[in-house]
């Protein structure tokens, strides 16, 4: 057995993994044309033709519906955004709760804070990492306006289940599809399966336009909504004749022409690239198989997955050595990827701390001195924060997930072998890393 790297030994591979870069020639061309052209942006927030944008905003709206067979898409500036539109869009305000993971990016939950609306947070199934039907049925209370799923690492949570349940409660739904793009659920479209579902163009994801993101909803009304919050609601209303104005102060929330272009160029790609994806981890998981105390992910009911990050659970009981020391040592056998260099091996013990646990949370602090809205005068809940309230996602978090980006296209056969090589290697010297554990910062 070779020496491990992480106590000085030669590591598996030193020369950077390629960047993940879809930025091409056909984005160029097509930013081009949008300089040329003059017009970077076409809003106006007034009631106007051009309330609704430009041209290329329009066409990617088009373009972004009919690929998630949805009868309606508005772009945005964010996911972030489409997700505060979302929550605005269905009449949520103070007194009301709004159900969310706590395994996720803070502002699934700080969507319903936007709103003074109070977060409860449902523990996550502990092999799919999202909300189930049974957890989120154990936080209902006459105060629940809305749920929000976050679809997560690529895969959807089981919806049919959640929907019976939120619907038997008049409670509205919004997906979080911040990571799965292109992805189905029992063969529908994953954002099309609850009331809106807000999807992520960030830099990082799967296509992207460097920030940006869509919401799609089959409501006529949803898509009224979110098109006023994004753009100045109160504005628009009066010359427009809207009469329902529950939540009509709104934001500038619009993409520009450029990333719009971009993203119809980017939208084409998204098939080759989830297949790369999937091809990538079929060939990284046959490689990895054996390994004591690693699981791959499973994939659940939805029948896909789009892999933003290829997710293990790992079991210290059946190595004898930690999650964060195995973790550890396999990154010391890796070298960082092109373009992200400074974040070290694309590899990581835990995810995100459960979002309860920050400080806002556990102060209940938020707006003004009157601390709403978890202390506001119209809310009559009692919101707990507590550390355990959550524990599958504090387990997950603190000694169970590893995940990793080494599965993404541009990645070889030849590039995987290197990530197999340094998993193995690692296990070979499980007793060593378990004798050693302790001078492993």
């Amino acid at each position: 057995m070779s020496q491990l790297a992480i106590f000085g030994g030669a590591p598996v591979r030193s020369t950077p993994f390629p960047a993940y870069s879809v930025i091409g020639e056909d984005e160029k061309r097509a930013v081009m044309e949008v300089m040329d052209s003059g017009v970077l942006s076409r809003y106006l927030g007034c009631w106007d033709e051009d309330f609704y944008g430009g041209s290329k905003v329009r066409e990617f709206e088009a373009a972004w519906a009919a690929q998630s067979q949805a009868k309606h898409a508005v772009a945005v500036n964010s996911c972030t955004s489409g997700l505060y539109a979302a929550v605005g869009a269905l009449n949520i305000g103070p007194g009301d709760e709004v159900i969310v993971s706590p395994f996720t990016m803070v502002a699934s939950a700080t969507a319903a804070l936007i709103f003074n609306a109070v977060p409860v947070f449902a523990d996550i199934d502990p092999e799919l990492y999202t909300l189930s039907a049974e957890t989120i049925a154990q936080c209902i209370t006459p105060r629940t306006k809305a749920i929000i799923v976050v679809h997560i690492f690529g895969q959807a949570a089981d919806m049919d289940p959640i929907m019976a349940l939120a619907r038997r409660h008049g409670i509205a739904v919004i997906e979080d599809c911040a990571q799965v793009p292109f992805a189905t659920y029992k063969g529908r479209p994953v954002g099309t399966l609850g009331d809106i579902g807000v999807f992520s163009l960030n830099y990082h994801k799967h296509i992207h336009t460097g920030e940006g993101g869509v919401c799609v909803t089959n409501s006529d009304e949803l898509a009224d909504r979110l098109q006023l919050i994004r753009n100045h609601a109160e504005a628009v209303v009066e010359d427009k004749g809207t009469t329902n104005l529950v939540n009509m102060i709104g934001f500038n929330f619009r993409l520009g022409e450029i990333e719009a272009a971009i993203g119809l160029s980017q939208l084409h790609k998204g098939p080759a690239l989830i297949a790369q994806r999937k091809q990538n981890v079929q060939y990284l998981e046959t490689k990895l198989a054996g390994i004591p105390g690693l699981a791959m992910p499973k994939v659940g009911p939805a029948g896909d997955h789009v892999y933003y990050q290829h997710v293990f659970d790992y079991d210290e009981e059946k190595t004898g050595v930690s999650r964060d020391s195995f973790s550890a040592a396999v990154k010391a056998e890796l070298p960082p990827t092109l373009l992200r260099e400074h974040e070290g091996p694309l590899l990581g013990a835990g995810y995100v701390k459960p979002i309860y646990l920050l400080p806002m949370y556990q102060r209940m602090i938020g707006y003004g001195t009157v601390q709403c809205p978890f202390r506001c005068p119209l809310y009559d809940g009692k919101p707990s924060y507590d550390a355990g309230i959550c524990p599958n996602a504090e387990r997950a978090h603190q000694s169970r997930v590893i995940t990793h980006e080494m599965i993404r296209p541009q990645m070889t056969t030849r590039d995987l072998d290197d990530v197999a090589a340094a998993f193995h290697k690692v296990a070979d010297n499980f007793g060593e890393l378990s004798d050693r554990a302790h001078t492993i910062a």
